[in-house]
């Protein structure tokens, strides 16, 4: 099981800086995900930086997050 996030930070072009309980900081490219209609608010930089940690994971006010385990093996 990959670790959960429990810091994040907005960046600029659509990155997330993410904490990870294991102590790990690493990089998450959103763009990729842009494409999938359910993800397309977050190319608006004013709602992408209204991202939180949430349980374990990342989300935005109107239920857009990305599963913990994506996070993490799609980050770098």
């Amino acid at each position: 099981m990959n670790p959960a996030v429990c810091e994040v930070e907005p960046l600029e072009n659509f990155v997330l800086r993410l904490t990870f309980e294991n102590g790990e900081v690493r990089f998450f490219d959103a763009k990729p995900h842009f494409r999938y209609d359910f993800f397309k608010p977050l190319g608006d930089p004013v709602y992408f930086a209204k991202v939180r940690p949430v349980s374990g994971t990342v989300e935005w006010p109107d239920g857009q997050d990305f599963c913990p385990d994506t996070l993490y093996l799609e980050s770098r």
